[in-house]
């Protein structure tokens, strides 16, 4: 069976309480799209509660962008998984490249993370990538299959993970892997959960991340094992966000 389609806003360290607008024309126009796609935004966690509450019983998902592995403790600034989900959240993106770069979290870390989501009862979106100098150096395979055995618990299925293959070079920079690159990547990631959790791998959804806007999203969105996307800096603006998802309509 093939994976029903997420279209996923990763909105970083942007939105006050006044972005609650945009949420609201996300709603609205996420209506239309329901029977084609899951919709998931992912605000700040300053708006995870407020953005939840307006949600609530609509077709959008809130999620979060972090969370610390353990359920609670001495660790300021850090937000539990069973915090987010009690703040409203369905799902928590972990190991992003920024994370990874910034913040030098390792697959290990990024690991333990997933299994936090997954005793929260929040879907995890995991998410793997090389950078120019690893593409250039022929390395793309090793550094996703790397990330993919180090960062992804045992005992994933679909309720649990998805997967997004954002390569670090093409976030936020306006580039993006030929569509042949993409086709070979994401045929390996799914070969990969094939390999190792069998028939739970089927419905495990591959998104793919950077720099995906509504003029290339037809392309992208059509490429074999992508189930959808991990937008950024499109998601910010209810029009370009929605025009993204409705690909699949």
């Amino acid at each position: 069976m093939a994976a029903r389609p997420l279209i996923a806003g990763n909105w970083k360290m942007n939105g006050l309480q006044g972005a609650a607008a945009e949420l609201r024309r996300i709603i609205a126009g996420a209506r239309d799209l329901e029977p084609a796609t899951d919709i998931l935004v992912c605000p700040p966690a300053t708006l995870i509660t407020s953005f939840a509450a307006i949600a609530r019983g609509t077709t959008v998902a809130i999620g979060a962008q972090d969370c610390h592995p353990q359920a609670a403790g001495a660790f300021t600034g850090d937000l539990s998984a069973e915090m987010l989900k009690d703040a409203g959240a369905s799902a928590v993106i972990v190991g992003h490249s920024e994370r990874r770069s910034l913040h030098h979290e390792t697959d290990a870390e990024i690991r333990a993370k997933a299994l936090a989501a997954r005793r929260a009862g929040l879907l995890a979106v995991a998410c793997v990538g090389e950078t120019l100098a690893e593409r250039k150096a022929g390395g793309t395979i090793a550094v996703v299959g790397g990330q993919l055995a180090g960062s992804l618990p045992d005992g994933a299925t679909a309720d649990t993970v998805a997967v997004a293959y954002e390569p670090v070079w093409a976030i936020g920079t306006g580039l993006t892997p030929s569509v042949g690159d993409i086709t070979q990547v994401h045929g390996f990631i799914r070969e990969q959960l094939a390999a190792r959790y069998g028939g739970d791998a089927r419905g495990m959804r591959i998104l793919y991340g950077g720099s995906v806007k509504p003029g290339n999203a037809a392309e992208l969105m059509a490429v074999a094992n992508v189930d959808g996307a991990l937008v950024g800096g499109a998601s910010l603006k209810s029009e370009e966000f929605l025009a993204i998802a409705a690909v699949y309509l």
